[in-house]
């Protein structure tokens, strides 16, 4: 994360319900749920879940007519995301929720 002040720590939980906005100010959403992968000595952040949906995924509500997860595409890469502080998070202009 680029402008990421290193001794700064925050909790995932700090990141919901979070705006997420472009560094020109367009709101892509609020955080809802988190993605991660999980390796043998850490947890990644992969992307931040955004949009009405994300809502019942961390909820963990499952798919209509079906027992699978629902699992959103709205998800913004935490790859995009240049500050993430109290005040919100912002990313790379031109992010969209995949």
């Amino acid at each position: 994360m680029g402008g990421a002040d290193p001794g700064l720590v925050m909790r995932l939980s700090e990141l919901l319900s979070l705006d997420v906005r472009t560094e020109s100010g367009d709101r892509l959403g609020r955080v809802h749920d988190l993605r991660a992968e999980l390796s043998s000595r850490s947890l990644v952040v992969t992307g931040l879940v955004v949009g009405g949906l994300g809502v019942l995924e961390r909820l963990g509500v499952g798919a209509p007519e079906s027992g699978a997860r629902l699992r959103t595409r709205d998800v913004v890469p935490w790859s995009s995301v240049v500050r993430a502080d109290r005040r919100g998070i912002v990313v790379r202009d031109g992010t969209t929720p995949k």
